[in-house]
């Protein structure tokens, strides 16, 4: 793939070169895992070599770890670019901030949210750091290379879990579209189901009222003759008591015979008439 044809990245490449023309070496440079710094001596194009002490190199080989060189192919001939070696300068932060909040408006990043543009022109910044800060001190390089790590793992843990939930919302949401159907059928049942008990009941409330009513009418029936007994015996025996309170009074001696006798008289013939009464009463 052609990188002029791609995108304008914010990690900082050196000029492309051309490697070689021979199929043979091209097969090799493509199945290689990733190049030397200096071109091979099957190159086209010479180079002039310069003497490199050895942390320069350290450097090269750690930066050609992090960010493989691009490989493509134009015509018959193997091109490769690999990423900058230079060194940070200030100015060149302060360029790469511009680039990087240029590319943000430019391809309209959502500033919230999850927005895979915004994400890659982050990681491109976050690249181009690593570079600059690998330059400088090849060890400080290595140490935020494994934070950078750790926080794509994070981010990938995150996506994951993202997207099984997304998976495991749908599988329910189809899970309730087949199931509520079913679920509004039984609904159905169950309301015509409640309003037929409740019809029930309320036709059995009404035989319970009309039989409590006629029970009441017979307890009503039945209880007024005792009543009745109730009243006449209360009245029989308070007129006992009333004869044998004057029984027991004292009487004249001239009129104590004749009262006594009238008075055995009126309490018999009283009896009679209330001993009367209770008969047909009862």
């Amino acid at each position: 793939m052609d990188p002029t044809n791609q995108a304008e990245t914010l990690l900082k490449y050196d000029v492309p070169i051309m490697v070689s023309t021979d199929e043979s070496s091209i097969l090799t440079e493509m199945l290689s895992v990733s190049v030397s710094p200096q071109p091979p001596q099957s190159q086209t194009l010479p180079t002039t070599s310069r003497p490199r002490d050895e942390p320069v190199q350290k450097t090269e080989d750690i930066l050609n770890t992090m960010f493989p060189p691009r490989k493509w192919m134009r015509g018959n001939q193997l091109w490769v670019q690999q990423v900058s070696h230079a060194p940070c300068k200030r100015l060149d932060v302060v360029y790469l901030e511009e680039d990087f909040e240029r590319k943000l408006h430019e391809q309209q990043a959502r500033k919230t949210g999850i927005c895979p543009v915004r994400m890659e022109i982050y990681a491109e910044c976050f690249d181009e750091l690593l570079r600059q800060v690998t330059t400088d001190c090849p060890e400080r390089g290595m140490l935020l290379e494994k934070v950078r790590g750790e926080i794509e793992m994070t981010v990938a843990a995150y996506q994951t879990l993202y997207e099984n939930s997304i998976i495991y919302g749908i599988k329910k949401a189809r899970l309730s579209e087949q199931v509520l159907p079913e679920l509004k059928k039984k609904i159905s049942e169950m309301e015509k189901e409640i309003k037929t008990l409740t019809k029930k009941v309320e036709e059995q409330k009404k035989k319970y009222d009309a039989y409590v009513k006629i029970e009441d009418e017979k307890r009503e029936q039945m209880e007024k003759p005792y009543h009745l007994k109730i009243e006449f015996l209360e009245k029989l025996s308070q007129q006992i008591k009333d004869q044998k309170d004057e029984i027991g009074k004292p009487f004249p001696p001239d009129r104590g015979k004749k009262n006594t006798h009238a008075n055995s008289h009126e309490i018999t013939d009283n009896w009679k008439i209330d001993l009367k009464k209770c008969i047909l009463i009862c």
